[in-house]
């Protein structure tokens, strides 16, 4: 959770308000903002504060989170007015950047006498939204500039690594963008952003001099603000458009909420779509009353609800008896859904003015009678010498298909295996896909056991996901067996005694028929029928995936599913 340091003094001053340093009224008021005081240092009236709500950026400095906590002591009733003033300043942007970093949003903000804590706590401000709403400078990054030192309009383009240089911030040796990348603090932790392109992203005024190399640092010449600025250029850039305007929203009304004055830059893409930035119009929602009093508990009225929610900060539009119209202020970029409201609408009623309420749960808890008969088949399991382990629910195509000697998801198709369910953003390369069969995994962790003693004999009941389009997620979880033997007598008659013995107490009947499978030796595997219902297959493990797996000692194993089993065994009691 965000925790920011702000001055207490500065707080009271932004309330207009006295919290004498009392720890215990400031706890109390900062719990309007879901905030929590920390530290408190009652030498420098310092404290630190941690933002319970992860999603409200616009409470991670002392002006935002004042700008909340006015409305609900009374001080503010509704939302502050912001309106930004004619365009002062035009961006042009380089079609190249297309795949690299397309979005860019400006504002200038004139007459800000700038302090130091100001001016830290716009640092802070800069570096939360860099880390959390911007991921780390990947999909959005600030850069704040002396308006008065650039010449519009303003350039956002692209360069080659060697062909401009420039003084970063903090340093006094002109550097290319390429060397900023390996001697700048800056560019060493930002640089695999950008590193992969061919070109980069450069942010020039009318005269060529460089304001920026997004995302990684600012230039020292006009991209340094001091006490001595008093009109600043805001500009964000980023790969998310929505993102980079609420970004540029949070930043500007810092700045504004300070005594600044807000104007617009007008920014022009490729094809001819320009767009005045910063946007500081409400959105229009609505409340279900019904809705409200369900979330709550409560029975409140309409008029009421519409008294309750300007202490929040909204600007309430309409009140009816069903529905309370009302219009969400700019900044608040968390307001997704009513509930957000009704959530809200709470902290203004007062947690502790609703009468808490015990609920009887309408059932009780059991296992599951199919749970039941997994339960007993991993008992099997351990009574015929196998010991449970549990692996990975994700795993990759190598894994799963070319080193169980599938070669492909094509073949495995053929062999009965469902598709697999690929990760659209996989964070490990080892790890891309959900499993669609337990086999590989037993053998993955036989591969990384070999120091030890053999027999081994391992099993896993655990799931496997596949995919099904009825499903309202398009896939599905089956309840899945695999065991595997190895040791220097492993096989084929190893794995059908234990399917003999496993059958015979669940009380089923089953046979093994004649089957191919790239996995097992040819006429040493068979699939496993139960009932004349195709549940699985079972053999010896094929030399070739022996090979791969680094086991020098014969193996055989099966795969049962599970769900099928449970479902005959429970239509036959």
């Amino acid at each position: 959770m965000p925790t920011i340091d702000i001055d207490c003094s500065e707080l009271e001053r932004m309330l207009g308000i006295e919290l004498d340093k009392d720890q215990e009224r400031i706890g109390e008021v900062l719990a309007f903002a879901k905030a929590e005081l920390k530290i408190f240092d009652e030498k420098t009236c310092m404290m630190s504060v941690e933002i319970k709500d992860t999603n409200r950026a616009d409470l991670w400095n002392v002006e935002g989170l004042a700008r909340c906590l006015r409305g609900f002591l009374g001080v503010e009733s509704g939302p502050r007015r912001y309106v930004a003033g004619k365009s002062v300043c035009e961006v042009n942007v380089d079609a190249r950047l297309k795949g690299i970093r397309p979005y860019i949003a400006c504002s200038v903000i004139k007459d800000v006498e700038l302090t130091d804590p100001i001016i830290r706590g716009l640092m802070q401000l800069q570096d939360k939204l860099d880390h959390t709403y911007g991921r780390n400078r990947r999909r959005t990054s600030i850069g704040l500039y002396d308006f008065d030192q650039i010449v519009a309009p303003l350039s956002y383009s692209v360069a080659k690594p060697d062909d401009v240089s420039f003084v970063p911030l903090g340093f006094d040796e002109k550097m290319s963008l390429r060397k900023i990348l390996v001697k700048h603090p800056k560019g060493l932790e930002y640089g695999a952003i950008v590193s992969g392109h061919s070109v980069w992203p450069i942010l020039l005024d009318a005269e060529g001099k460089v304001l920026s190399f997004p995302p990684i640092i600012n230039s020292n010449d006009l991209g340094r603000v001091t006490e001595a600025t008093r009109n600043i250029l805001v500009e964000v850039t980023g790969t998310v458009d929505e993102t980079v305007l609420n970004t540029l929203t949070i930043v500007s009304l810092s700045l504004v909420d300070r005594g600044g004055r807000p104007y617009s830059a007008t920014v022009h893409y490729p094809g001819g779509r320009s767009v005045v930035t910063p946007r500081f119009d409400s959105k229009p929602m609505s409340l279900s009353v019904d809705y409200a009093n369900k979330v709550l508990g409560l029975k409140l009225s309409g008029e009421q609800i519409g008294k309750l929610l300007p202490k929040a900060g909204y600007e309430v539009e309409k009140t009816g008896h069903s529905i309370v119209r009302v219009r969400v202020p700019c900044y608040r970029i968390d307001i997704m859904h009513q509930v957000d409201l009704v959530e809200d609408l709470a902290i203004s009623y007062g947690y502790n003015n609703i009468q808490p309420l015990w609920r009887k749960p309408p059932t009780i808890g059991g296992v599951r009678p199919e749970q039941r008969l997994l339960d007993v088949a991993r008992e099997l399991m351990v009574g015929l010498g196998f010991q449970e382990v549990l692996t990975y629910t994700m795993a990759n195509p190598e894994m799963l298909f070319v080193k169980m000697n599938l070669k492909t998801e094509a073949v495995a198709l053929k062999m009965g295996l469902g598709p697999t369910v690929e990760i659209a953003n996989p964070k490990v390369q080892t790890l891309t896909c959900m499993r669609s069969w337990l086999l590989p995994c037993l053998m993955d962790f036989l591969g990384c056991n070999l120091h030890v003693e053999y027999p081994q004999k391992v099993f896993e009941l655990g799931r496997v996901t596949v995919h099904d389009e009825r499903a309202e997620t398009r896939t599905r979880d089956v309840d899945t067996l695999a065991a595997v033997s190895c040791h220097g007598g492993a096989g084929f008659s190893e794995v059908k005694s234990c399917l003999d013995a496993f059958f015979m107490n669940l009380g089923v009947s089953w046979q093994m028929r004649e089957a191919k499978h790239g996995s097992f030796i040819d006429g040493r595997v068979g699939r496993v029928v139960v009932d004349a219902v195709d549940a699985g297959f079972a053999g010896e493990i094929h030399p070739s995936v022996l090979e791969a797996w680094g086991l020098e000692n014969p193996a055989a194993g099966f795969e049962l599913n599970m769900a099928r089993v449970v479902e005959i065994i429970s239509r036959n009691l």
